[in-house]
């Protein structure tokens, strides 16, 4: 299974989202990138990739003893960016940033220790993916954009473990479609 962790924001945050992504794609240019569509917005904790079936239960496990072991924490979606020259377009966190980034190492602590190869380990960086180009773009007016956007606040109050299934269809512009495998709640005992 592929699989990775994550933060999923609750519905009325991802509605304030959508209206300012909608915003954006009014802008001259935004039929050249892929947006990224409602149901797949989430901060992203740690990748793991394809996750042999046999290592699943020890990281559910390492999981659930992280998620139990971070106290629920404060956050809002806030500003942008970008990475590798407009090939992805961000929004970032506002708030407990610290307590996420926590989770983040803890989250891929659970799988190294659940023998999940990780590769070399890179500062936590909170990002939500809103749209992505194969090529540079210059998305300069989009991060200006949205380094004005701050969304409501939220608590956390859970770790998901998220399946991902790549895109099989060969349509373009087909998305990626999640799905929550398990959810832990945080600062649970248990």
């Amino acid at each position: 299974m592929r699989l990775f962790a994550a933060v999923l924001p609750p519905e009325h945050i991802v509605h304030e989202l959508a209206v300012e992504v909608a915003k954006l794609k009014r802008l001259p240019g935004a039929e050249r990138l892929r947006w990224t569509n409602r149901p797949g917005w989430h901060f992203t904790l740690a990748f793991y990739g394809e996750v042999a079936d046999d290592l699943v239960p020890d990281l559910s496990d390492r999981l659930s003893r992280a998620a139990h072991r971070t106290a629920p924490f404060d956050l809002a979606l806030s500003g942008g960016g970008q990475f590798g020259h407009g090939k992805a377009l961000w929004t970032g966190a506002y708030g407990e940033v610290e307590a996420m980034r926590l989770l983040a190492d803890r989250a891929e602590a659970a799988a190294r220790k659940a023998g999940v190869p990780m590769g070399e380990h890179r500062r936590y960086k909170a990002h939500l993916t809103v749209a992505r180009s194969r090529d540079s773009v210059d998305v300069r007016p989009y991060v200006g954009l949205l380094r004005e956007f701050t969304s409501g606040t939220w608590t956390v109050n859970e770790l998901v473990l998220v399946r991902s299934n790549l895109p099989r269809s060969g349509v373009v512009g087909e998305q990626p479609r999640y799905e929550a495998v398990a959810r832990w709640a945080l600062g649970a005992s248990g």
